[in-house]
């Protein structure tokens, strides 16, 4: 079964609705362009409120090893996703900094490029549209060979979701934000109905 992440929490209501909805994960977006932008302090504070077993992953636009490495402390980060140009060499070293797991995001539109995510250093690779607005990408581009965990995201929902895990080899873990979000807040229903639509996927033999 997959597990679910949900990313873009920023405010305590959200952090309600996690902990009674229990996803896997949560996502806090660190990068300051982003309109889901959030300071390390308030994540932190966030993160001392959601129930234990949750895993709080921190995204990261080519920010600094010395950036990243605060957040990681300031906020008790579980993982970390990288969405800008790392490379092979700042994954490496960040590594060493952190000692957390690492995902690193890909935009994919082409089935080549779906082949070199799979193959990054980092401990996950993470399958997206890298439009931010909610589209998906052509999920057979990634074929049919789960080789390796990878997240899924782009365009996300409750009511794509199946389809999404029906036509992808079995992914690690399906990552939404703007598809459980009601006027830019996690909406409890949308996110109760794509938590379900995940968990209850049972793929055709």
């Amino acid at each position: 079964m997959a597990k679910v992440k949900i990313c873009g929490i920023s405010h305590e209501v959200e952090i309600n609705i996690m902990n009674e909805l229990r996803p896997d994960y949560i996502g806090f977006v660190f990068w300051s362009k982003s309109k889901r932008f959030i300071a390390p302090e308030h994540a932190g504070l966030l993160k001392s409120k959601l129930r234990r077993g949750i895993g709080a992953v921190g995204v990261f636009r080519n920010a600094s090893l010395e950036s990243v490495a605060m957040c990681v402390e300031v906020a008790n980060l579980d993982m970390v996703q990288l969405h800008g140009d790392e490379t092979v060499e700042y994954i490496a070293a960040l590594r060493e900094y952190i000692r957390r797991p690492i995902i690193k995001a890909f935009k994919i539109t082409t089935a080549i490029e779906a082949e070199r995510a799979m193959s990054t250093p980092a401990d996950y690779a993470m399958l997206d549209a890298g439009t931010g607005d909610g589209k998906t990408f052509n999920w057979s581009l990634i074929g049919t060979h789960n080789r390796r965990a990878y997240f899924l995201a782009g365009g996300l929902n409750a009511g794509n979701a199946a389809e999404a895990l029906s036509i992808t080899p079995q992914p690690y873990c399906l990552d939404v934000s703007t598809g459980v979000e009601l006027n830019r807040l996690k909406d409890y229903r949308k996110c109760m109905q794509f938590i379900l639509a995940v968990r209850n996927f049972k793929r055709k033999k």
